[in-house]
């Protein structure tokens, strides 16, 4: 007997499609928005109270920066200026401010006179001189030897004389005296006063005053030594500075000189008159000369050289002499610069001319200047100085009539490059016809005309030291002047 068929469905695996059948897209369930979750603010834990540690650290920072604030003041005012009245004045004016309620400043002690600057809190500085011992003073003699501070505690402020206070001052509660260090030598001394009733300098005071003093001594020390080196430099450059010329012995005399540098005042070009010895031949001595090199070790040698001609004036009628016995001195010092000089020795004429003996070592020859304008060289040559064991030079003798020059320059006019393109030198040519448009004129005006006309071709070019003199025979009254065949050269 047959069973009958049973209908069965085929199940399909849930990840297997039928190939035949399409599929169809699944719909997705909408997605609900979430709802942010509120929180709930941490209460914050109040900060502790300040315990006396922290309070004691804060003060501590706060009086550091108090004190760097104080000491970077005083060294940006006390170093902005090279004064030493004023750096006195500043650092009274500074400690009585932020120090104490009044400040004396005592500057180094020279003599028996004592020089104070005495500042009050909110007022203006003022100076004082007294004459007294600072031992007076207890600390204060110390204080100016450079030791170390004595301690305030250790001090009597009854002890204070009154010259050491400021006016209506009174007697002081608390005094500090510390000293003010310079560069090698104390620069000063520091007073800090308190009044009666206040309260007595502390530990951190007294630092605080020892470094505030020695940033002033610092600057006062360094003002003090610009002062000296600035006096010195003055009285040196006085000396080495070109004479002022005028009339000597009856001959007219004018000079000009410039430095190589508008900073400099002296160089290695020179000049001298020395007018003629009572008793002697009657001539004054002219010199005009140009070391080697320029600036200031130039103008060493150049105080050399002058020192030594004027010892040499007794002989200054031999040329030849003079200039070896300078030579002979240059040679055995330790400098290894050379000079080149012209020697003049002018006499007054009872004509009213002037008779020269110029002689040239190593220099350019002077020119002479004629009433007509003509221009000549005078004839005299010669080797340095300061260069070989003998010096020759040849001596020119030249008669001036009344009007008429003899210019003596150096080569720094000669060689003075300047002109349209700034590299041609002035040359002599131009100096001689310069000259020879002079004729006639005073010595004063030939010089600033020469001076004038070379300063214009270098304009503002570099140069060399520049020198020139003027020997001028002076104009007869009414400005009548010698017929030119008059004058010339003599054998």
């Amino acid at each position: 007997m047959t069973r009958p068929a049973e209908h069965t469905e085929s199940t399909a695996h849930p990840h297997t499609a039928h190939p035949n059948t399409p599929r169809t897209p699944t719909a997705q369930a909408p997605t609900t928005p979430r709802t942010p979750t509120p929180r709930t603010p941490t209460p914050r834990t109040p900060a502790p109270a300040p315990t006396g540690e922290e309070d004691r650290l804060r003060a501590a920072l706060h009086a550091a920066l108090t004190r760097n604030a104080l000491l970077d003041e005083a060294s940006t005012q006390l170093l902005a200026s090279l004064n030493a009245d004023r750096a006195l004045s500043i650092t009274a004016r500074l400690a009585a401010r932020h120090l104490a309620d009044a400040a004396v400043v005592v500057a180094p002690w020279r003599g028996r006179s004592l020089a104070l600057v005495l500042g009050v809190a909110g007022g203006e500085p003022c100076t004082r001189s007294v004459r007294a011992d600072p031992a007076e003073v207890p600390g204060l003699a110390e204080a100016l030897r450079g030791f170390p501070p004595v301690p305030s505690r250790w001090l009597d402020p009854a002890r204070f004389p009154s010259w050491a206070l400021p006016d209506g001052f009174g007697t002081p509660a608390s005094v500090l005296v510390t000293p003010m260090p310079g560069h090698g030598v104390p620069a000063g001394a520091l007073v800090l006063l308190r009044k009666e009733g206040g309260p007595a300098f502390g530990a951190d005071e007294e630092s605080l005053a020892r470094l505030f003093a020695l940033r002033a001594g610092t600057a006062v020390s360094a003002a003090l030594l610009y002062a000296e080196q600035a006096a010195l430099t003055k009285v040196l450059t006085r000396e080495l500075l070109p004479p002022a010329l005028h009339r000597v012995d009856g001959i007219d005399l004018a000079g000009g000189y410039r430095a190589a540098a508008e900073r400099e005042r002296v160089g290695g070009d020179f000049y001298d008159v020395h007018p003629a010895a009572e008793g002697g031949d009657g001539e004054c001595f002219v010199v005009l000369g140009d070391v080697c090199g320029k600036g200031l070790e130039a103008a060493i040698l150049t105080g050399k050289i002058r020192n030594t001609l004027h010892a040499l004036l007794p002989l200054a009628a031999d040329h030849q002499r003079v200039l070896a016995l300078l030579n002979a001195a240059l040679l055995t010092s330790h400098h290894t610069r050379f000079a080149t000089l012209v020697l003049a020795s002018a006499r007054a004429e009872p004509d009213g001319g002037v008779r020269l003996r110029v002689t040239s070592a190593g220099h350019p020859p002077p020119l002479v200047v004629r009433v007509d304008g003509g221009v000549q060289r005078a004839d005299t040559h010669g080797t340095l100085v300061g260069v070989l064991p003998e010096v020759r030079a040849t001596t020119d003798t030249v008669r001036l009539a009344p009007g008429e020059t003899c210019l003596l320059y150096t080569d720094g006019i000669t060689e003075a490059k300047g002109g349209p393109l700034g590299d041609t030198l002035f040359g002599e040519e131009r100096l001689r016809r310069a000259a020879g448009e002079c004729a006639g004129m005073p010595a004063g005006a030939i010089v600033e005309r020469v001076r004038m006309l070379a300063a214009q071709w270098v304009g503002t070019g570099r140069h060399d030291d520049m020198a020139v003199v003027a020997i001028t025979a002076p104009r007869r009254p009414g400005g009548v002047g010698t017929d030119p065949g008059e004058a010339g050269h003599e054998a």
